[in-house]
Formats: C-alpha cells, sequence, structure tokens
C-alpha cells in the first residue's frame, strides 16, 4: 500500500523482516516436535534459534539465482546454522511454512483492526448518548420523510459496528489454522503429530485436511469480511457528505485553521476525509473478487493464488486499518449544527406529521383510503403554497367536523416520535 494510506504498526506486520521471522518460528517450532518424537536429533532446534540470522538482502541475493523464495531463506539461514541446517524444513513443503505464515500476519492484522473498531464503537457510543434527543428529519429516497434523532443515527452505525466485531472475530478464527503435512497434504514425509505440535505453539488450529495449500474459501471469507467492514466505513462517510452538503448544513468535517478547501475557490471547505474513505472502500470491496476467485486452483495446488494474495494481504488490512482510524477522527471531531438540523426539518411547514394526522382520522370513523386522500389532499396544497399544513388541516371542515383544533396541534408535537428512543437505546446499548 502507497506511504499515503498507511500507518505503521499494521506496516510491519508485511514487511519482510517480519515475514522471514515467521517463517523461521514455524520451521523451528516443526524441528521442535520433530525432536519430540526423535525424528531428528535432540538439541537441534535450540542450535538453530541460537544461530539463525535473517538477513533480507543476502535472501534476496540468493533468490534471484534460484528463483524461489523459501529455498533461499532456508539457504541463508542454513549458512549460519551450519551443518544441523540440514534438519530444517524436512518432510515439509513451501506451502507449510508461507500458508501458516500468511494465516499468522492475517491474525496479527486482525488484532490491530478489531482495536480500531473498538476505537470506532467508543466514539460512537458517546455521540449517540451526547445527541439522542437532538432532533432531525429522517429522509427516505432523499426526502424529508419523519422526525428522528441525530443520536438515533449514530446508534444505528455503533449496532452496525458491533456485527462487524463479531464477524472479524469469525474470519480470523476460519483463517487461523496451520498445515504442516507435506507435499499434495498426505503427511508421507512428515509425521501429523508435528502439525499439531506447531499448531499449538503458534495458537492455530491444525487444518483438518490440506491439498499442500490451506483451502482458499477460507480467505474469500476473511476477505468479504474486511469489505463489509469497508462498507459500513463508507456508510457513515456517506451520510457525513450528504449533510455537509451547503443547502443541509447540518454536520460538517473538522477544519483547521490553516487549511484550505479550494486552490481556486477560497471559500470552500469540501468533505475531502469522507469522500476520501469513499474511495478507500471502493479499493478495499474490490479485493473481494480476486480472493473468490483464488478458491478454484488447479488439482491439488498451483501458484496462481500467491501473486493475488501478496497484493489484497497487506493492501487491504492496511487501507482498512488507515480508514477505520481517519473515520475515528472525523467522528470524534465532527462539527454538529443541532439548530440547523430543526430548521431543516421545519422546512416543509409541518408536513411530515402527515402520518399521525392520516391515523388520527382513521379513529374517527374515516377508512385508511378515505382518510390518506384528504390528508394528501391537504398536503400537496400546502406544498405547492408554501403554506402550513397544520391551518390547511384546520380549515377542512371533513376534518374539523371530527377534530377540534386544540386536538390537531397536538399531532404537531416533534417528542410523539421519540416516545419509545429509551427502548431503542436499552436494545443497543443496554442502557437508557
Amino acid at each position: 500500500m502507497i506511504e499515503r494510506y498507511s500507518r505503521k504498526e499494521i506496516k510491519k506486520i508485511w514487511d519482510e523482516k517480519n515475514k522471514y521471522q515467521i517463517w523461521l518460528d514455524i520451521e523451528i517450532a516443526a524441528a521442535q516436535a520433530m525432536e519430540k518424537w526423535k525424528f531428528i536429533p535432540k538439541g537441534v532446534s535450540a542450535k538453530i534459534r541460537r544461530k539463525a540470522v535473517i538477513n533480507v538482502e543476502k535472501i534476496h541475493k540468493i533468490e534471484s539465482k534460484v528463483h524461489h523464495d523459501l529455498i533461499a531463506f532456508l539457504t541463508s539461514v542454513t549458512e549460519k546454522v551450519g551443518p544441523d541446517g540440514k534438519f530444517l524444513h524436512k518432510g515439509m513443503t513451501s506451502s507449510d511454512v508461507l500458508d501458516t505464515c500468511f494465516n499468522i500476519q492475517l491474525v496479527q492484522a486482525s488484532k490491530i483492526i478489531n482495536k480500531d473498531i473498538d476505537e470506532i464503537l467508543k466514539v460512537l457510543k458517546k455521540k449517540s448518548l451526547k445527541y439522542k434527543k437532538t432532533f432531525c428529519i429522517g429522509r427516505s429516497h432523499g426526502i424529508h420523510a419523519e422526525p428522528t434523532t441525530f443520536g438515533l443515527k449514530l446508534a444505528s452505525f455503533y449496532e452496525e459496528f458491533k456485527r462487524n466485531k463479531k464477524r472479524l472475530e469469525s474470519a480470523v478464527k476460519e483463517v487461523s489454522t496451520c498445515s504442516i503435512s507435506g507435499a499434495v497434504g498426505t503427511f508421507a514425509n512428515v509425521d501429523h503429530k508435528v502439525e499439531s505440535y506447531v499448531a499449538k505453539k503458534l495458537n492455530l488450529r491444525i487444518e483438518p485436511i490440506s491439498t499442500q495449500i490451506i483451502p482458499r474459501d477460507r480467505h474469500a471469507y476473511y476477505f468479504s469480511v474486511l469489505a463489509i467492514i469497508a462498507g459500513s466505513i463508507e456508510r457513515i462517510a456517506t451520510e457525513i457528505r450528504n449533510l455537509q452538503r451547503t443547502e443541509l448544513q447540518e454536520v460538517e468535517e473538522f477544519f483547521t485553521k490553516k487549511q484550505k478547501g479550494s486552490s481556486a475557490m477560497p471559500h470552500k471547505k469540501n468533505p475531502i476525509l469522507s469522500e476520501n474513505l469513499t474511495g478507500l472502500a471502493r479499493m478495499i470491496r474490490s479485493y473481494v473478487i480476486p480472493a473468490m476467485e483464488n478458491i478454484t486452483l488447479w488439482h491439488e495446488r498451483d501458484i496462481s493464488h500467491s501473486s493475488v494474495e501478496r497484493n489484497i494481504g497487506p493492501d487491504s488490512t492496511i487501507t482498512l486499518d488507515f480508514a477505520l482510524s481517519r473515520l475515528k477522527n472525523i467522528l470524534e471531531n465532527m462539527n454538529v449544527y443541532p439548530k440547523k438540523m430543526l430548521q431543516n426539518l421545519n422546512i416543509t411547514n409541518g408536513l411530515i406529521f402527515s402520518q399521525r394526522i392520516m391515523l388520527e382520522l382513521t379513529k374517527h370513523g374515516f377508512s385508511r383510503e378515505k382518510a390518506y386522500t384528504i390528508v394528501q389532499k391537504n398536503a400537496q396544497n400546502s406544498w405547492k403554497k408554501n403554506t402550513s399544513f397544520y391551518k390547511s388541516l384546520a380549515n377542512d371542515t371533513l376534518i374539523n367536523k371530527k377534530i377540534s383544533n386544540k386536538e390537531l396541534s397536538k399531532m404537531f408535537d416533534l417528542n410523539y416520535h421519540i416516545k419509545r428512543i429509551n427502548i431503542i437505546f436499552k436494545r443497543v446499548f443496554k442502557q437508557v
């Protein structure tokens, strides 16, 4: 991933030094297991751990000749270890190390992403409670529907990220497997007990059956979950972008004193961070298709998946980490304008209470169809003339025969629409 969208901690997981260190840890754990069951001499693993040196530059130099990264790694390590190096990788195949390592890296990256989600949940909860009763208009199809609150909007995002946390935990479990099964996965040249030992040592589960590689449906699921999380990020980013539009101006991204919005127009303050998140979410989702296509490989294995994973592994996790961090920053520092929300809520002169009026008419003997027709006629008249919906209804003889003006005015009460807000908040946050 490019530096612009990379954070240091997660980036380290995908650097070659960490990868080679994991390879060495896998090889040493396998050697320990082989010692335990006397497949190789006692003390070999300790000597390897003591003498082994990871020299990235040297590995690259050897690889340029042998054109095989794991062989280059083993050759480099063996040169430092000496004669005992011959016991490294006994009965194993490259995929045993590469696949197990890839899963470990995904697990490591997910720990950071999980912490990011926790931070998002923390700020969403705080803001949801703060704006619990801050009225704003709910929109469907982009059109004014009925009143809601900004806190309820944020609570919806909070609940979605709770689901994302569970999805990520499930996806991590899916890829937390280890395969040390040798060529075509038959354990012909490496005992299955070695795999069990290595898996336990590295805090993984054994892969029940591998075909020399770990099945890629696991990874397709993992990358699909990352894509869903990216979709949730974009959902919030899109809402902020929409609410920041000049005509609405209900919410806006923070804008620093020295920040500039446009090279041409000095007045501009653009939602560039939210727009950036929309773009990054597209990138993360785009990795799902190649991950899905990796499921189908030739016979017991080929390496068509390898080049894909060398790209999407680092890029998707690094990008998602960056996007989550940026989203947290936006949510923490965004400007919220309750007065503007209330002003926008009232621009339709009360039309947003139409459903309550219709339902009330049905209580007074009108059929639903008749009540709908009466209310719709008054609503359209009010909309066209830009006049009070209440006055239009109050002057309708069909209505004022059944409902007094005093009763009618009570139906324009905003608080009616949040009378059950505590129930929703208790469902989401287990508190009111």
